[in-house]
């Protein structure tokens, strides 16, 4: 008997050795026929091929592992704090399910892009199949994604009138390139969906995302975190903020949803309402989706000088969409996070 030892996988790593008999007066003597080195052969190919197969682990919430070490320790909120006659608080839960999101989607290498249309530089997305008018008069689709400052999302089986829209500066993976229109996968709308190339920023596959800024609506604050290691994340400061109010036709909420830091401005000049005149600027502002900023306290003219906290911070939603924060830590955020590599949370 000549046995061959073939080392094959099965399940998790277990191997088995296989013994294949050979006749000891075959004229090949201890050489094994051509029918076993194809044998052979396959197995090998077919161990090269499954150890060749990335191993890809999830993460979970309950694995990601958040600590405190602030940067930024001025107005620092606690976990739970009150307000009025009620308290408010961290959705640490929430954050930890979007952290550990953010980690799954770097196990494997991506190419990375952001949707943009910022003031239709892009241009004007094209109407979508169904549409209706919101209570600023604009067009928007079914869930309520405005057409202006949007980008439009095809069906991959229809490529003539695009099904919805989706948002300015959005966190989405490059999935195929084509000639006029490009195979992307938006992270927070989820699903497959056909783009013009136009309305796509590709930022490459070295791109990673350590840093996330979390914006919460509901409680009213700000978190920034820094990824330190697999599922360990720091709290670099803990803040009060005021978010956009919904009152049309000027003010409206700043949008839900997962989004790149796109740029930044020292200072970011304003309207008056319903005017082209020059209102003020609001002081180190970053700019994540549409006309929306996280900036310190506006500054109203005719002043000059910068203002660095409003007893309104932290209250009830007032600005027109951005997330109005002290001046200091609208100039923390401003220095720590780095465009096209910092994401922006904002969650209910």
């Amino acid at each position: 008997m000549h046995c061959i030892n073939n080392m094959n996988k099965i399940g998790f790593g277990i191997s088995v050795t296989f013994c294949i008999l050979c006749s000891c007066t075959s004229r090949t003597g201890d050489m094994p026929s051509t029918e076993t080195l194809q044998t052979d052969s396959l197995m090998q190919d077919t161990i090269a091929e499954t150890a060749a197969e990335p191993v890809v682990k999830t993460i979970t919430p309950e694995q990601i592992h958040i600590t405190k070490e602030l940067l930024y320790d001025k107005y620092t909120l606690e976990d739970t704090y009150p307000y009025k006659d009620t308290t408010r608080n961290f959705q640490w839960d929430k954050i930890k399910e979007q952290l550990a999101l953010l980690e799954n989607i770097q196990q494997q290498p991506s190419q990375w892009a952001i949707l943009q249309n910022y003031k239709n530089r892009n241009g004007e997305a094209p109407l979508v199949r169904t549409f209706k008018r919101n209570a600023y008069g604009r067009v928007a689709d079914t869930l309520g994604v405005e057409r202006y400052q949007s980008v439009p999302l095809y069906l991959l089986t229809d490529t003539l009138v695009p099904e919805r829209y989706g948002q300015d500066g959005e966190l989405t993976r490059f999935l195929e390139d084509g000639e006029k229109f490009v195979k992307t996968e938006p992270i927070f709308t989820g699903g497959e969906w056909m783009i013009p190339k136009k309305y796509v920023k590709v930022i490459g596959d070295t791109v990673i995302f350590n840093k996330a800024i979390f914006v919460d609506r509901h409680n009213q604050n700000i978190a920034t975190l820094e990824r330190t290691g697999e599922g360990e994340w720091v709290v670099r400061s803990m803040n009060p903020s005021t978010t956009g109010l919904h009152r049309p036709p000027y003010a409206q909420e700043t949008p839900l949803g997962m989004f790149v830091l796109q740029e930044k401005k020292v200072k970011m000049v304003f309207l008056k309402d319903g005017s082209k005149e020059t209102g003020g600027y609001a002081p180190y502002a970053s700019r994540f989706t549409d006309g929306a900023y996280i900036h310190g306290v506006p500054v109203n003219e005719p002043r000059k000088t910068q203002i660095e906290y409003s007893w309104s911070l932290g209250t009830t939603p007032r600005s027109h969409m951005c997330v109005r924060n002290a001046t200091s830590h609208a100039k923390f955020i401003f220095d720590w996070a780095p465009v096209n590599e910092t994401i922006i949370f904002v969650l209910e």
